[in-house]
């Protein structure tokens, strides 16, 4: 099977606003590739003017959540670093058994490569909402930070357009849908130990789904 792959627009974020840049991101995407009947759900950003789409499924919704907050104990210890974050979409397969290989095997499909540039910490803005999210207040906001906050606005309004452009443009890679299923099985990963590690197993899973990645950026 062809896996097709999209390495998104990198962005220069502060670590209060990963949680939603990446909530954002990866929920556009997952929301893209659904396969079956979903309960679209709106969320709208509170630190940038963007609204964007769920699938509305709580697995998915967990799935994404857990993740988050695994790379962000990740950034702690390695602060002022790049991060990748690698989203796979994937078809269960089985196979005859053999010596070297497991009975089911995972197919990568479509890969999504999100790049994050962390910014050194610095004072974070005060107050938490009802849903304890970092918000700002704005008689703490400075001039400096306001206009960067405008820029990554603008950045992550292009890494979604990007998103729906690639989603739009490239369909034949997309398995046939199943009965029953709502959204295609997929995995996100970023590094966990080193860079050198998280990118042989990203090799190991290409080797494994025996697909050649084709890029569109």
């Amino acid at each position: 099977m062809n896996c097709e792959a999209c390495q998104l627009k990198e962005l220069e974020v502060e670590s209060f606003e990963i949680r939603e840049v990446l909530r954002c991101i990866l929920h556009t995407i997952v929301f893209h590739r659904a396969l079956g009947l979903i309960r679209p759900k709106d969320v709208d950003l509170e630190l940038f003017e963007i609204t964007y789409v769920q699938c509305g499924e709580i697995e998915v919704e967990k799935k994404i959540d857990e993740k988050i907050e695994q790379l962000i104990t990740w950034i702690d210890k390695h602060p002022n670093k790049k991060c990748q974050i690698c989203l796979s979409f994937y078809e269960v397969k089985t196979k005859q058994p053999s010596w070297f290989t497991n009975k089911i095997e995972r197919s990568y499909w479509e890969q999504w490569h999100i790049s994050l540039n962390v910014l050194l910490p610095t004072k974070p803005p005060i107050g938490k909402s009802h849903h304890s999210k970092l918000v700002v207040d704005p008689g703490e906001e400075s001039e400096e930070r306001s206009s960067r906050r405008t820029l990554l606005e603008q950045s992550l309004q292009e890494v979604l357009f990007q998103i729906i452009k690639f989603v739009n443009e490239k369909k034949d890679h997309v398995p046939p849908i199943n009965d029953g299923v709502i959204y295609c099985p997929f995995e996100i990963t970023f590094p966990s130990a080193s860079d050198s590690t998280f990118g042989m197993d990203m090799l190991k899973r290409m080797l494994h789904s025996g697909s050649h990645p084709s890029m569109l950026s």
